[in-house]
């Protein structure tokens, strides 16, 4: 307590340029934006400080000149207007000065226009997915830290757990747009020296932006607790000049090319089962350890053991399916996209033989090639960017393709909340099965999703389903799980009811 005292006496007496180098104090950052934040930052200190100075000074001037034991009367009197007008006034005058500055900086945080790249950064538990939509370039970045390091078994590293094995690449002196959002739970990409901390939310898109005009290696981390592994989350972002971020993207796409001959190389190969365990082992436990420990125990209540687990003694088939696509509605992320086929074939493998389950079996990547990726729908930029082609006009719904496509959506936007199996979470969100909204006049359950319900975590889907996709997710769930309305609800009653 003495040292910060200490400190922000300190503060109030030094120049603002070395009250930047204060460890304390927020740093200036690399950006025009981050300079202006601390710019604005020091000033509202500043003023904080003369009010307390004022307001403390001549409390305790008033306490000492007119104490008791110099004889000091109080004194008797009512209101006065004019002491009511003043101390009304002027805080309103000092909030307006603050926030004019404040509101200017806002505002050039929240402008994205005019970018020069733009990047989709995806959280999931617990890593980052970068995918540059202006060139064909998407990975992921996983922390590097070993787990010698995190275990103390070896000495901690420069920078430890804020380190990956592949970090977001950006060009200096370029206005760089950030569309963020989430595969499964709320993240937050937080970089101190850009300025830039926004929320990464499943089913929404936040944008954010920044230009660095200095190259250089930037750390960050995720700012939002979004689950066990939350503090193993890194960002690193490495700003190198224009021309040198050029011949980044080239080498990226040529890796990318070598990557795709590979794989069909792969698929052609036998790898023996001590190839594949061996392979296995290390995929396992940069991928999968996390959830279900090394030892395959899991965590009871969370995570499932796999130790003569269901799944692992099931059809191999099944096991490479969850793998490649995950399982909706659980914390089993989908690898399709992250691992290449041979590396699900070792995993698969090594979860089946490791820990005394000893099936016996192996898949080759020739087996996961075969297997049909999930239908997966695309963040909301990219579905709007897909809208904006010409595309050929659907057939009107019937109520089978109206029950097929709304099992998609329901899955991609409404299932963390209220499950696969519309059950919902007792005490948080309201099971759909037989409930008031469902049993009750179809336009009062399209009103529901369109306008969502205020005070209530049901948010309004307008701004991010068609009316076709609103249309086949009501009927999906008027007819789902047992409700059986049989009524099929259509795209020109969404639209007469929201106004399209």
């Amino acid at each position: 307590m003495t040292r910060m005292l200490l400190w922000v006496s300190a503060l109030l007496f030094v120049p603002t340029s070395i009250a930047a180098d204060m460890p304390l104090n927020l740093t200036r950052g690399v950006t025009e934006i981050s300079n202006e934040v601390y710019d604005l930052h020091m000033l509202i200190f500043y003023i904080c400080c003369v009010i307390g100075l004022l307001v403390f000074g001549a409390m305790f001037i008033a306490m000492y000149k007119h104490r008791k034991s110099k004889g000091a009367v109080a004194a008797k009197f009512h209101e006065s207007v004019k002491v009511e007008v003043l101390w009304t006034l002027i805080p309103f005058l000092i909030l307006i000065g603050m926030a004019i500055p404040a509101t200017q900086t806002l505002i050039k945080m929240e402008d994205p226009s005019d970018s020069d790249l733009t990047i989709l950064v995806t959280g999931s538990q617990w890593k980052w997915h970068y995918k540059y939509l202006d060139q064909d370039i998407e990975f992921y970045s996983v922390m590097s830290t070993t787990q010698d390091e995190i275990s103390n078994k070896a000495d901690k590293g420069e920078h430890y757990l804020l380190e990956v094995d592949k970090p977001l690449v950006i060009p200096t002196n370029k206005k760089v747009r950030f569309l963020m959002t989430s595969d499964d739970v709320i993240h937050s990409w937080w970089v101190p020296a850009f300025a830039v901390k926004k929320d990464a939310n499943p089913g929404f898109i936040n944008e954010a932006w920044t230009r660095v005009d200095k190259a250089g290696t930037y750390r960050g981390q995720c700012a939002e607790l979004c689950g066990k592994d939350h503090g193993f989350m890194p960002v690193v972002v490495e700003a190198v000049p224009p021309e040198e971020f050029d011949s980044w993207v080239v080498a990226q796409l040529e890796l990318n090319a070598q990557a795709a001959a590979q794989a069909a190389a792969d698929l052609n190969k036998t790898l023996s089962m001590d190839e594949l365990m061996s392979q296995g082992q290390s995929v396992y436990l940069a991928n999968c350890a996390a959830c279900h420990q090394e030892n395959g125990k899991g965590i009871p209540g969370v995570f499932p053991s796999l130790i003569r687990s269901p799944v692992i003694n099931g059809d191999i088939a099944k096991h490479i399916d969850i793998v490649v696509n995950g399982v909706s509605g659980t914390s089993m992320a989908a690898f399709g996209s992250q691992l290449t086929d041979t590396e699900i074939a070792a995993v698969v493998t090594y979860e089946r033989n490791a820990w005394g389950n000893n099936k016996g079996d192996s898949a080759q990547a020739a087996d996961v090639a075969g297997v049909e990726p999930a239908v997966v729908v695309e963040p909301e930029v990219q579905v709007a960017q897909a809208e904006a082609k010409p595309a050929e006009p659907l057939a009107p719904l019937t109520m089978e393709s109206a029950m097929a496509e709304g099992e998609k959506v329901y899955l991609a936007k409404c299932s963390s909340c209220h499950l696969p199996t519309g059950t919902g979470v007792a005490g948080a969100f309201p099971s759909l099965i037989g409930s008031p909204v469902i049993k009750g006049p179809a336009s009062g359950h399209i009103n529901v999703v369109v306008k969502g319900v205020a005070g209530t975590g049901m948010m309004p889907f307008a701004s991010q389903l068609s009316p076709r996709e609103i249309a086949a997710v009501v009927t999906y769930e008027r007819n789902a799980w047992g409700n059986n309305s049989g009524e099929l609800v259509t795209e020109e009653q969404v639209q007469a009811q929201s106004g399209q």
